[in-house]
């Protein structure tokens, strides 16, 4: 049984790039990061399954803004690499959430050196640059709510309002250290933030492009390529109908239900492969200050 939980777990490292020591959870005596154990942000950010269907969930959402879509179009490599922007985020959020306060703020440093140099025009000439703090805001609110989503559907669905309500709070000083304004931190917020953004946002061929490279799974072995198909497909159900709409992804009802039924399955089967070991280890760090 040990091979096979370090089967699955060697394969979902290489899917997303963890396992590389591209993220450093080290910390030093009395040092519980931005957040510590605590926190709502550890508990949300602990399942991996949650994390990567959030995740997903939260890009497509994220390419219906023009000005985010051209960003990627025109400084990614997403044809080549289309998990390259999750496998990023990932370890950013692990790095920020787990790690030292020291490695946290160097993150968010090196994402802020990053935007500087995305920028550009949209096709019809109108200028777009990731430091635009509405931008931000934007690509903040809809990826922590696509991880929360993630979580109370997948995880825990008896997650408290006012826990969740917590969560976006505490998630706020991430996205303020990145330049975002005006940032939701509830739920009904956000449910208004989302109102009043909508008619912003578009679908082109270069949006469904994206979004097929995004969904379409890659890798080669068997294993790996089923849980890209089921996190894809979860990832389309745990859009706001609105955006599911937008991108005509919209699922059936009795392919809802197989999605979910199979999400949860997935979800089980890898938290016994991966066993929350970053989120153990950054609990033994902090119990051992």
């Amino acid at each position: 049984m040990d091979r096979i939980r370090r089967s699955i777990a060697g394969q979902v490292h290489a899917l997303i790039g963890s396992g590389s020591g591209a993220i450093d959870i080290e910390r030093a005596a009395g040092d519980d990061g931005l957040f510590g154990p605590s926190s709502v942000t550890w508990r949300v950010h602990s399942d991996f399954t949650t994390m990567m269907i959030g995740g997903l969930s939260a890009l497509l959402l994220q390419m219906l803004h023009p000005r985010v879509l051209a960003g990627v179009w025109d400084h990614s490599n997403f044809r080549d690499d289309p998990l390259g922007r999750l496998r990023r985020t990932a370890q950013f959020v692990s790095g920020t959430t787990y790690g030292s306060t020291t490695k946290a703020l160097a993150l968010i440093e090196q994402i802020n050196a990053i935007h500087d140099r995305v920028l550009g025009h949209l096709p019809d000439g109108s200028p777009y640059s990731a430091r635009d703090p509405e931008l931000l805001t934007w690509v903040h609110v809809s990826s922590v709510t696509g991880f929360l989503r993630a979580y109370v559907r997948y995880r825990d669905p008896f997650l408290s309002f006012a826990d969740q309500d917590r969560y976006l709070q505490e998630m706020s000083e991430i996205a303020r250290r990145l330049g975002a304004i005006s940032i939701p931190v509830s739920l009904t917020q956000c449910e208004l933030y989302f109102e009043a953004i909508r008619p912003q946002l578009r679908v082109d061929m270069r949006t469904r492009e994206v979004a097929r490279a995004l969904l379409s799974p890659r890798p080669s072995r068997l294993g790996p390529r089923l849980f890209r198909t089921v996190s894809s497909k979860a990832a389309i159900d745990l859009l706001p109908g609105w955006a599911a709409r937008m991108h005509q992804l919209t699922l059936p009802g009795p392919e809802r239900l197989l999605v979910r039924t199979g999400a949860q399955g997935a979800q089980a089967l890898l938290r016994w492969a991966l066993q929350d070991r970053t989120v153990r280890r950054a609990r033994e760090t902090s119990t051992a200050s």
